[in-house]
Formats: structure tokens, sequence, C-alpha cells
């Protein structure tokens, strides 16, 4: 649900901190001018002599293993190295990766043929490739945060070998030859191949992993198959991609070079793009600069769509957030619309599901409580937390954790402002931790409340509401409910028709909603600058999947 933008002079109740986070100043602009190279002046059939790009990823990479990751950055340095058995197109939608076909007579007994390729030491990619990568994820030793990808892809054995009952080799995994893979699953799942363009599922060089263990990603020893190799890595500096010949459509890519930085300020982001020394900014744009950027550079802010879920994480084993009625009582009292409106302001709307509505599928659940009015809200919010024990002689404190972001921060202060202003007995202490830090601190459990952000792994509701399955791997709050747990796996029985499997998510959803397992806050868009010799980079796709083999740079 979307609300039109309110004047601010008609906002008086704001809170002056809340204010200030809405008007901060970032770096000063005064030395920025319009774009000298408009689109209009630039030949993207006249390419430059120098192919190389330099964009931002937003923080330093925890690591380029895709059995070790779970994060969205991570995912794009992993997409230039790794090329799974299916892979997206500019659209985002599902085309031949490794694989260059795939079968099922009944969405459960896949099988896949794999093109003539090779890793980047020149050795085949095989099937057994596959079988070993796959095993490899839901193996407990690996400690995956994606182990139970597998899981919820039906794949036969996996829920067995992530609870450490069975052995790796009994995964429905099997290379039937060189170049044919069979995965079996317990399920039908006709959304099958999609899942496979994830980083978790893409292929890893056993014998380089033998020979150097957790030192396999070194830029000295890492073997990679997709098109870039990784030439240069300094870290909280820039990690340098650069083309791998090996690759088996190198004839068909242009970029030689790609440096990746790992700039977390989005106004450092946006000085830098302006100084020249950045061609593509992170999807990020400070809300204070957004409307004289968009003035400035003209067709250079691109604001794309973006499946990606905006949320606060409750610790749900741990108090205060133990208790139902005060995970309700914040949600209730939230102002997700002048946070999506008003403090980013970018065409974010506010989200009362975790499912994008536009996600495949249509999904839409819109709880009663959403269209309550203000007063009713946060009058049903304060009754919720008296009986719960708080009121203004036993304040609710809690500590807010969040990545280093200046958006993340804004957010946390506004939300900290807002609920203060509708139920004044809440104390919150917001708690900044850089990017590797804060997501080892929400996978150990050592939160209350947590800024967390979901992006689709593929186009399907699904994508965001297996983490909220009390044994998905990505569910760091333990939030749990034998009937959610059920209505998603109904999903996947055998006959479900599309219509009736959409009707499962929204009572997942209203389920969710009930047990407020999350607080969504809103649902993204994708704003970014790009410098228009950049051809090729795809505004299109919404799942933002961006790919270096298919961008080349214009002569400027």
């Amino acid at each position: 649900m979307t609300r039109n933008s309110v004047s601010l002079r008609t906002t008086v109740f704001l809170p002056t901190s809340l204010v200030l986070v809405m008007f901060m100043t970032g770096c000063s602009d005064n030395a920025a001018t319009n774009s000298t190279n408009s689109s209009a002046n630039i030949d993207p059939n006249v390419l430059a002599d120098t192919q190389e790009l330099v964009i931002n990823n937003g923080t330093e990479p925890e690591s380029l293993d895709p059995h070790k990751v779970s994060g969205v950055p991570e995912s794009n340095i992993g997409r230039q190295l790794f090329e799974g058995l299916t892979n997206t197109d500019a659209d985002g939608k599902t085309i031949p990766g490794i694989a260059t076909e795939w079968e099922s007579p009944d969405n459960k007994v896949w099988t896949f043929k794999l093109r003539d390729a090779k890793w980047s030491n020149g050795d085949p990619v095989t099937a057994q490739d596959f079988v070993y990568s796959m095993r490899r994820l839901v193996d407990p030793d690996t400690a995956s945060p994606y182990s139970s990808y597998l899981v919820d892809a039906k794949v036969v054995g996996a829920d067995k070998i992530v609870e450490g009952a069975a052995g790796i080799d009994t995964l429905g995994v099997k290379a039937v030859d060189d170049k044919t893979l069979q995965v079996t699953l317990s399920e039908p799942v006709p959304y099958f191949p999609d899942m496979l363009i994830h980083n978790s599922v893409k292929p890893v060089h056993q014998k380089t992993i033998e020979a150097f263990g957790d030192k396999w990603t070194d830029p000295a020893n890492i073997v990679v198959n997709g098109p870039y190799k990784v030439s240069k890595w300094q870290i909280n500096d820039e990690l340098v991609l650069s083309r791998n010949t090996s690759y088996y459509d190198d004839a068909n890519t242009t970029l030689d070079t790609i440096t990746m930085l790992p700039i977390p300020s989005s106004t450092t982001d946006v000085a830098r793009y302006q100084a020249g020394e950045v061609d593509v900014t992170y999807n990020e744009i400070p809300t204070e600069q957004f409307a004289s950027l968009k003035e400035k550079n003209g067709d250079e802010l691109r604001v794309s769509p973006y499946l990606c879920t905006y949320y606060y994480e409750f610790n749900t084993v741990k108090p205060p957030f133990d208790n139902p009625k005060v995970r309700r009582a914040l949600a209730l009292s939230l102002d997700r619309d002048t946070i999506a409106d008003k403090v980013i302001g970018q065409g974010q709307t506010a989200a009362y599901q975790l499912t994008p509505i536009a996600a495949n599928g249509k999904v839409e659940n819109k709880p009663e409580w959403s269209t309550w009015d203000k007063e009713k809200r946060i009058a049903e919010a304060k009754k919720l937390l008296n009986e719960a024990g708080y009121n203004e002689s036993n304040p609710l404190s809690f500590e807010l954790l969040y990545n280093t972001n200046d958006n993340h921060k804004k957010v946390a202060v506004a939300a900290t402002s807002l609920w203060k202003q509708a139920l004044g007995f809440v104390d919150v202490t917001l708690t900044n931790k850089e990017w590797k830090t804060y997501l080892d601190t929400r996978r150990n459990g050592n939160y209350q409340i947590a800024r967390a952000g979901w992006c689709a792994d593929y186009n399907e509701p699904s994508a965001f509401l297996n983490i909220a399955k009390s044994d998905n791997s990505g569910n760091y709050g333990k939030y749990a409910n034998a009937n959610f747990d059920s209505l998603m796996t109904q999903t996947l029985k055998a006959g479900v028709t599309p219509e009736q499997r959409a009707s499962l998510y929204q009572k997942a959803e209203a389920q969710l909603d009930q047990d407020m397992g999350l607080l969504n806050i809103y649902h993204y868009v994708s704003p970014r600058l790009v410098k228009p010799y950049v051809i090729g980079f795809s505004t299109k796709d919404p799942l933002d999947n961006w790919q270096g083999k298919d961008i080349s740079i214009a002569k400027h």
C-alpha cells in the first residue's frame, strides 16, 4: 500500500530528530556540474579502447566462496566468477548457463545437459563438479549459511544431511555421464531451474579446494568457470577481476576488467562518481541528494524495480521479543509510510507483507490493521505493551542492530523517533557494526532486533517465504510456527495448481502477520547512477542480477 506524499508543512507532529534525518545534508555538491557526457553524445557502437568498469559493491565481501556467504554484495561478485546450470538475461528471465537444456516429466526428476565448458585452469566442467558442489553446500562441515537451500528445493536427502543424520553421498544428485546431471526431488518443484541461478548452487573446483583448503579463494589459487577471474584483491580497497579467456563465451565478452569497490557510504559513493572515479554506484542513493541528482544527472540516475524487502528481524527466542504482543505493538506503531515516502523517498513502498507485490504469482495479503488510522494503531499498540507489562514506569528497552550504511542509520533513527513519538515509553539503543561482524552477530543470535533485507534468490514468492520456515538456515530470528511450515510444504504437493499455490502463499503471509515474526517496513527500488558510456547495464531485471559479460564501455 502506497500513501501519497504529504507536504512537510503539514507534518508538524514529526519529532525534531526525525526531521533532521529527513533533511540531513551530505557532502557538499557545490562543485558538481551537469554531466559532460550525456547519452545523446554517446554512440554505443563505437567502443572505447580501454574496456574497464569501476563499480561500487557497497562493502567488503565476507568471502569469495559461494558456499560461505549469504549477502547481495557477495552474489554480485560470484555472478562474475562462477556460472551455474542456469543464468538470467537482461530482463531477469531464466536462460541456459552451463546447462544448455533441461527436462523433467514430473517436475521431480530433472535432467540437465551440459555444454562444453572449461575451468580457468583448463579443466573441463563436468556433471561431477555439480555433484561435488551441491554435496558441499549441504555438508554440515561446510557450515554454509545457505545449507537449507536444497532442502527448500526438495532435493532428495538434503534435509537429513543438513541435520547430520545422513551422509552427503545420499543427496539426490547424480552424474549420469560427464555432460549429464540428474537431480531427484521429493516433491514436484516446477520452478526448480529458476532456483539454480543462485550463487549457492554454482560449481566450485574440487581439486583446488582440496589442495588449498580455506585459502582456495586467494587470487593466486582460485579457479573459476565464469567470465572473469580474480587478478587482485586488496582488502577494504578493491577487488579487480579480469577476463577469463577459458570461459566458453569469452568471444562475446567485451569488458576486460571489472574493479569492484567496497564503499559503504552512499554519499562517498556519489562523490566519487561525480569525481569520475566510479562508473556505476551501488544501488543506494542518499535521500538528501536524490532530487538534485535527478535534476543534474538526468537519465544517469536510474530507478529500477527490485524484488527486495526491508524489514526488522525480531529475535523471537530472546526477551523482549519472545513476547508476540511486544512484536505486534512495535509493528502497529511504526509509520512505514513516513519512512518509505519521506526518510527514503525514491519510490519505495510501505510493506505489510514479506513478499513484494511485484513478484511472480501476485501474492497479496492485506492485514486488517493496515487499514486502521494512526490513532487506532497506536491505541492498540499501547494496550498490547501494557498487557506485556510495559508502561511509563517500566519502559520497553531494547537494542537495534544495523550494519554500516548511511540509509540504514537514517531508517534506524527515524524508527526510533517514530516509536518514541507514538508510544512514549520506548528506549532504543542503536548498535552499528561493520558488514562481516553484523552478519556474525545475527547468525549467532546475539541481538534483540536487527535491520535486515531480503532480495529474491529467484522470482517466486517462496524465495521470500522460505526464510521464515523453522528449519531455514537464514531464519536467524528463530521464528517458528507449525501451520506456517505446513502451508509452505503444501505448496509443493503433487497436483497443486498455480492458483492454489498462490492461495497457500497468501495464507502463509497471513500467519506470519498474525505472529508478527518479522516487522516489514518497505519494498525496495534500485536507484543507481550509471555513466552514459556504460552500455548494457540492465535496468529491467527485478532481481538486479547485473552481468559484467553483457556490459561494454563506449568511447567518451
